[in-house]
C-alpha cells in the first residue's frame, strides 16, 4: 500500500476479532506499538493507519486475524474506506443505548 506498510499476526491462528482470545490480543496491540515506534524512527511517515478487517462484508479477504500497519506520507493516493459526515444525534442516541443494553435495536419490519 505504501513503503513500509507492515503485519501483525498473532501466531496463534484465529478467524477473525471475534475468536481472538484477551492474552493474543494484548500481545498483538502491544506488537502493533512496537512496530508503529519503529516505522515512524526508521521511516519518518506523517502519520500511520492501523486496519483490521473482520468479515466479508468489511472487505476481509484472509480469514486469519491481522492488521495493518500502514505509513502515511501525504499525498500517497490512497483512499479513506468511508466519507466524513456528521451523525444523525437521534440515531447515536438510540445505538449508544443499544450498546449499553438499555433498549433493543429498532427493527424495520
Amino acid at each position: 500500500m505504501t513503503p513500509g506498510h507492515c503485519l501483525v499476526i498473532p501466531k496463534r491462528h484465529v478467524r477473525d476479532i471475534f475468536e481472538l482470545g484477551d492474552e493474543d490480543a494484548a500481545h498483538v496491540m502491544l506488537a502493533c506499538r512496537e512496530v508503529a515506534k519503529r516505522v515512524k524512527e526508521k521511516l519518518e511517515p506523517l502519520g500511520i493507519n492501523l486496519l483490521n478487517n473482520n468479515g466479508p462484508a468489511a472487505d476481509q479477504s484472509q480469514f486469519h486475524f491481522h492488521i495493518h500497519l500502514i505509513p502515511r506520507y501525504g499525498r500517497d493516493r490512497l483512499l479513506h474506506p468511508w466519507e466524513r459526515s456528521y451523525g444523525n444525534p437521534d440515531q447515536i442516541r438510540i445505538i449508544a443505548e443499544v450498546l449499553r443494553g438499555e433498549r433493543e435495536l429498532p427493527r424495520s419490519e
